[in-house]
């Protein structure tokens, strides 16, 4: 059997043990809301474009992303967060249970609004993103009954921590939570966003992008040398397994405790939206982990979605089919 086949049979694999696992998606939960229309002029009253809105809809976004990701994945998707006691909140919620996702770890604060990121969109192209949110850090008690609530909904296959910076992951919660999945002994794994990724410490991987690696590090990465490097610091800072250094248009690089290091391709041929991409990297990349997979081939499964992801405008989650569907196009020489 060639490598190739190799590859492609374990992918399949991968996906196939999918159905059934069992994953807590803990973190920055929000609404995305997208306003669709055309310019026809410029305002007389700035030099900005008028745009005529002609659809709305309204998306998961972060944290409810990725659930919605393992969900479509054929996963079962449990969602611990926060949301506010006002219409956005009631529309995630309603998303949430469209999708069958189970959100009795969403948890409602009164003193807070249910983050919205409404984005503008004008002959296919982002105009303007407006955002609506309060992201100091939630209190001990709220990181309490998080606790309880992944306590008495698991045990789970794995844990996602999607940190957006919007105030649910504090460091006393990442101790915690980690902490509980150490002791399960599942894969645990961070798309991160701030500081040094010393609160991490612990996980089993981290999914940063390299923007995100650069400022960690407080290195810029320019060539392969400073790529390894900040891999290098990433891995020792966190005494996490693997380290996946997503990289846009430049593909995907995997960093391994044990050297086992591998540089991805990107599968993207078609850009036409990089929202929530990073959403459907990480969601992929732990539900393969969760069902057994090997960091390498659970980081060539995501980068495959990711390339499907991106195809769309907006936030997207990419289903099991598609990801089938497009492995069996890239076996045939054909692009899915």
């Amino acid at each position: 059997m060639s490598a190739k086949d190799k590859l492609f049979r374990t992918e399949r694999q991968i996906i196939d043990k999918l159905s059934g696992r069992r994953l807590a998606v803990i973190g920055d939960s929000m609404v995305d809301r997208f306003l669709w229309g055309r310019v026809d002029r410029i305002s007389p009253e700035a030099p900005v474009p008028v745009v005529r809105v002609e659809q709305e809809t309204v998306k998961l976004g972060g944290a409810a992303n990725v659930a919605a990701n393992i969900r479509a994945l054929g996963a079962e998707a449990f969602l611990f967060g926060i949301c506010g006691p006002d219409e956005a909140g009631r529309q995630l919620r309603g998303l949430l249970h469209e999708r069958g996702i189970d959100d009795s770890g969403l948890l409602e604060c009164p003193s807070r609004p249910t983050t919205i990121k409404t984005r503008i969109i004008a002959h296919n192209q982002q105009v303007v993103r407006a955002d609506r949110e309060e992201d100091a850090p939630i209190g001990e008690a709220l990181v309490g009954q998080l606790s309880a609530c992944l306590t008495a909904t698991g045990p789970f296959d794995g844990i996602i921590f999607s940190d957006y910076g919007k105030g649910v992951l504090t460091d006393a919660a990442l101790g915690l939570f980690i902490a509980a999945g150490r002791k399960a002994g599942v894969p645990m794994v961070v798309d991160p966003k701030k500081g040094d990724f010393s609160q991490y410490h612990g996980v089993t991987s981290l999914t940063p992008n390299q923007k995100e690696a650069e400022q960690a590090c407080a290195l810029p990465i320019v060539d392969g040398e400073s790529l390894a490097l900040a891999g290098s610091r990433l891995l020792e800072r966190t005494a996490a397994e693997a380290v996946l250094i997503t990289r846009g248009e430049h593909g995907m690089a995997l960093f391994h405790q044990d050297g086992r290091d591998g540089h991805l391709a990107t599968r993207a041929t078609t850009v036409f939206d990089v929202t929530g991409a990073g959403d459907t990297v990480i969601a992929v990349y732990t539900a393969a982990l969760s069902a057994g997979a090997e960091f390498l081939d659970a980081a060539q499964l995501a980068n495959h979605a990711a390339g499907l992801a991106v195809r769309e405008l907006g936030t997207a989650a990419i289903t099991a089919d598609q990801l089938r569907t497009a492995l069996t196009a890239r076996q045939g020489g054909e692009e899915a």
